[in-house]
C-alpha cells in the first residue's frame, strides 16, 4: 500500500488533465505506458538490492557501495533535500486546498497543524507511520477504483445524458496531438507522477521480513500501478475533448477542474467539487507523511556511516531517529516562508527545486544495480543465493537509464526554446548541485572515494556503521 499510495497523488488528480490537453488522449497513454515501464525496471532494480541488503538508507548505501562513496554522499543528501522539500510544498498545497472550505484562515495556519499531526505520526513509531500511510492510500485507492467504475459506466452508456463513444478519440488531431514533441513532454509529467515508488526500497529497512515483502511488492505494483494510471488516462480521454478548457486549469487552487471532478460530477456525484478536495488533501498529506519518513531515514543513515554529524544517528525507546525527524521537520517551516512571498509562487518554485532530483535517484538506483549485478557474478556468486532477481538485466536499467537522461536533459525544453531564463534556472537547478556536491567530495576525499573496482564491490549484504563493525540495528527494531 505504501508503494501504491506513494505513486497516486495529485500528479493523477490533477496532473493528468494536462497531460491530455497537451498530447491528446493517445500520447498520453503512450507517454504514461513507455515511463510505467521505466518505473518497472528501476523498482525491479530496487527489488533485487533491497532484498539482498534491507536498509533504511537503501539509495545512500547502495550508491556508495556499488559505485562509489562520493556518489553515495550525494546520492543521500540528494535524497534527503528532495523529500524534506516535497514535505514543505506538501504542506503549502494543504493549506491551499484548505481554503476551499476556509477561505478566511491563511494557509500558514493549516501548514502548522499538518506539520504538527504529520511529525506526531512519525515520531510515534514506524508503525504509526506505516498505520497512517495504509489509510491514506486506502481512501486515494477507493477514489480512483470508484473513478474507474463510473468511467466505464458513463462511456458504455448507463451513467450520464448520452456516451460520448469514440468522439472524443477522433476531434481535432486526437488522438495523438503535437507529435513526439508533446510526448515527450507528457514524459516528464508522467515521470513525477510515478515519483514515490521508491519508497518501498526505505521500507523495507523496517519491514519485519522484507526478503519476502520486498520481492511480492515489486511484482505487483508495476501492474497495479499501470492499471490505475492507464484505464484512468484512458477514461478521461474518452469522457474529456482535448480541447476542454479545464483541462488545463487544473491545479491546487482549482479543483474544481480536476477531470476526476468533472466526470464524477456529470455522474451526478453530489458535492463533486467537496469530495474531490476532501481525496486531494488525502493525497497531500499522504505525500508529505511519506516524505518526512524517507528524508528522515535517509538522514539516519548517513548519520550512522559518518556522512552526516553523529547526532542523527540516536534512536529513541521505540527505535526511532528523532533527532533526524526533527531536522526534517524544521525544514518544513519553509511552507510558513509561503505566507510572506504568497502561496502559489512558494509553491512553484519548491516543486521545480526539488523535482528533479527524484530523477536523478532513479538514475542512481540503476547505475547501482547494473554494478552490483555484474561485481555480484564477477566475485563467483550465485544469482540463485540472491531473494529477488531482476528478470530483465541488464537491458532493464540501461533502458531506465537511456529513458531518465531523456527526461531530465528535456524536462522543460521549452523554456530553453523560448530563452525563459529564470524559469530555466528553477527547473535545472537541482542538476549542477548534485553535481556539484558529488565532485567536491570526490576531489576533498581523494582517490579513496573514486569508483569502485568491481573485485572491491561489498556484495556481502551486510551493514556496515561508521566504526567498520557490522551491525544489525536498525530504526524501528529498538536494536532488537
Amino acid at each position: 500500500m505504501i508503494a501504491i499510495g506513494g505513486a497516486i497523488g495529485t500528479g493523477l488528480f490533477l496532473g493528468s488533465g494536462g497531460t491530455i490537453a497537451t498530447a491528446g488522449p493517445g500520447g498520453a497513454l503512450l507517454a504514461y505506458a513507455i515511463i510505467g515501464i521505466m518505473v518497472l525496471f528501476v523498482m525491479q532494480s530496487l527489488g533485487e538490492m533491497s532484498t539482498h541488503l534491507p536498509v533504511a538508507g537503501s539509495f545512500q548505501t547502495y550508491a556508495s557501495r556499488y559505485v562509489s562513496p562520493s556518489f553515495g554522499f550525494a546520492t543521500g543528501w540528494n535524497y534527503w533535500f528532495n523529500w524534506a522539500i516535497t514535505l514543505a510544498t506538501e504542506l503549502v498545497a494543504g493549506g491551499v486546498i484548505m481554503s476551499y472550505w476556509f477561505p478566511d484562515v491563511p494557509g500558514w495556519v493549516w501548514a502548522a497543524i499538518f506539520l504538527a499531526v504529520l511529525t506526531g505520526l512519525n515520531w510515534l513509531s514506524a508503525r504509526a507511520f506505516g498505520e497512517g500511510e495504509f489509510w491514506f492510500a486506502l481512501i486515494k485507492v477507493a477514489a480512483v477504483v470508484v473513478f474507474l467504475i463510473l468511467g466505464v459506466l458513463m462511456i458504455v452508456g448507463i451513467l450520464g445524458d448520452s456516451s460520448p463513444g469514440f468522439s472524443n478519440w477522433t476531434t481535432g488531431e486526437a488522438p495523438f496531438v503535437g507529435g513526439w514533441l508533446s510526448v515527450v513532454a507528457v514524459f516528464m509529467i508522467a515521470g513525477f507522477s510515478f515519483q514515490g515508488t521508491e519508497l518501498v526500497g526505505v521500507a523495507a529497512g523496517e519491514s519485519s521480513n522484507p526478503k519476502k515483502d520486498m520481492p511480492r511488492a515489486i511484482r505487483s505494483i508495476f501492474w497495479r500501478i499501470m492499471l490505475f494510471y492507464i484505464l484512468a488516462i484512458a477514461i478521461i480521454g474518452f469522457l474529456l475533448p482535448y480541447t476542454d478548457p479545464s483541462l488545463l486549469a487544473s491545479d491546487v487552487k482549482n479543483v474544481a477542474a480536476s477531470p476526476f471532478t468533472l466526470v464524477f460530477d456529470r455522474a451526478g456525484i453530489l458535492l463533486a467539487a467537496g469530495v474531490m478536495n476532501a481525496v486531494i488533501l488525502t493525497a497531500v498529506l499522504s505525500a508529505g507523511n511519506s516524505g518526512l519518513y524517507a528524508s528522515t531515514r535517509m538522514l539516519y543513515s548517513m548519520a550512522k556511516v559518518g556522512l552526516a554529524p553523529k547526532l542523527f544517528a540516536r534512536l529513541n525507546a521505540r527505535g526511532v531517529p528523532v533527532m533526524s525527524l526533527l531536522a526534517t521537520a524544521a525544514i518544513g517551516l519553509f511552507a510558513f516562508i509561503s505566507s510572506i512571498f504568497g502561496e502559489s509562487a512558494a509553491y512553484f518554485w519548491l516543486i521545480n527545486v526539488s523535482g528533479l532530483s527524484g530523477f536523478i535517484v532513479w538514475v542512481g538506483i540503476s547505475w547501482s544495480h547494473f554494478r552490483f549485478r555484474r561485481a555480484y557474478v564477477r566475485q563467483g556468486n550465485s544469482l540463485k543465493d540472491l531473494p529477488y532477481v531482476a528478470p530483465f538485466f541488464p537491458v532493464g536499467p540501461i533502458l531506465a537509464l537511456v529513458v531518465m537522461l531523456v527526461v531530465i536533459a528535456g524536462q522543460n525544453y521549452q523554456a530553453v526554446l523560448d530563452g525563459k531564463v529564470l524559469e530555466m534556472v528553477s527547473s535545472y537547478i537541482g542538476l549542477p548541485i548534485f553535481l556539484l556536491v558529488w565532485l567536491i567530495r570526490r576531489l576533498v576525499k581523494g582517490r579513496a572515494e573514486g569508483l569502485v573496482p568491481l573485485e572491491q564491490v561489498d556484495v556481502s549484504g551486510l551493514e556496515v556503521s561508521s566504526d567498520g563493525e557490522e551491525s544489525g540495528v536498525q530504526p524501528g527494531h529498538s536494536g532488537a
